[in-house]
């Protein structure tokens, strides 16, 4: 029963583009998100969120004006542009040190918010038509979304793994980045743009109220399990897709909201590999403890001497 019911889900082009359109999401939003919790940015991705808002009442405003037969079609793009915009002027507030981010993501939120409810007002548009971009709207998903979201994914992907250990530095110690010669202010920029671009895309899997969930929490997941920066961004790329495709496969049989169930599912997993926490920990403990008397025993002069420890990547 189980296999027939798989096989009929799967044989629907409308969650077929879903799973798509989950799966690429669950890739890459880990992937940025890795490297803004990493900097003490993880409340970016929610400013850029709510500023994509307004980005999506703007281009269904432009739709209305060139007076195209479906409005909406711009909603996406003007999103794209608005976000990036957003993650640049934040990113700027941030290098000038001007004032806060935190002040400068509060400005993001309210401004964000408000200037979509004003803006789709304008469009001829009301603000309930902004719920599917609030919360989530897969079903929605056209093929035109699916080639714009595998389009931006690669992009994201290629950048947050092809350029890692540079973004990673620039993370971990702009001192110590800057020292080695790398452009700081250039991969700072280029995380921005990495968050925005995975804002867009997330947009239709969750929503732009709960995109941040689905970049930060596999990653906090990922580092109840993990030591070294590649192993967590490679486990919480996992936790994004098992949880995007669980969830979305679990609206297929209950009617409930994808991007919710995306996301509760996601904090579920926290919530167990905390719990499990100390288990994990005494396991890896007399796991150490054993290897540390075997290397003894096949090495004494460790004993005598001491070798310093392995850096782990």
């Amino acid at each position: 029963m189980l296999a027939l019911n798989v096989v009929e889900m799967l044989s629907s082009p409308l969650m077929l583009r879903s799973l798509l359109a989950a799966i690429l999401v669950g890739i890459s939003a880990p992937i940025v998100g890795t490297y803004l919790v990493h900097r003490r940015l993880a409340m970016m991705g929610d400013g850029i969120g709510h500023i994509a808002l307004t980005g999506v009442a703007l281009g269904w405003l432009v739709g209305s004006w060139l007076q195209l037969a479906s409005p909406e079609d711009l909603a996406i793009p003007g999103a794209l542009v608005i976000s990036v915009a957003g993650a640049l002027l934040l990113e700027g507030i941030r290098i000038a040190g001007r004032t806060s981010s935190d002040v400068a993501l509060a400005i993001l939120f309210y401004g964000g918010i408000a200037g979509g409810v004003l803006l789709i007002g304008l469009a001829g548009g009301t603000s309930s038509q902004l719920n599917s971009y609030l919360f989530g709207s897969i079903a929605t998903v056209t093929d035109t979304d699916i080639w714009a979201t595998a389009a931006l994914a690669a992009v994201i992907i290629a950048v947050g793994i092809g350029l890692a250990p540079a973004l990673y530095a620039v993370c971990h110690d702009e001192d110590f980045a800057r020292s080695c010669g790398l452009p700081v202010r250039l991969l700072s920029l280029l995380i921005a743009l990495l968050a925005a671009f995975t804002v867009a895309i997330a947009m239709r899997v969750v929503g732009s109220l709960l995109v941040s969930a689905l970049m930060i929490v596999p990653v906090a997941s990922a580092q109840l399990l993990t030591r070294s920066f590649r192993s967590t961004m490679a486990t919480a790329m996992a936790i994004g897709v098992a949880t995007c495709v669980s969830g979305l496969t679990l609206t297929y049989y209950y009617d409930l909201s994808p991007g919710a169930a995306i996301v509760v599912l996601a904090i579920g997993v926290y919530a167990l590999l905390f719990a499990l926490r100390p288990i994990m920990e005494g396991l890896r403990g007399r796991k150490a403890s054993s290897r540390g008397y075997s290397e003894t025993q096949m090495h004494p002069e460790r004993e005598q001497v001491g070798t310093p420890p392995r850096p782990t990547a």
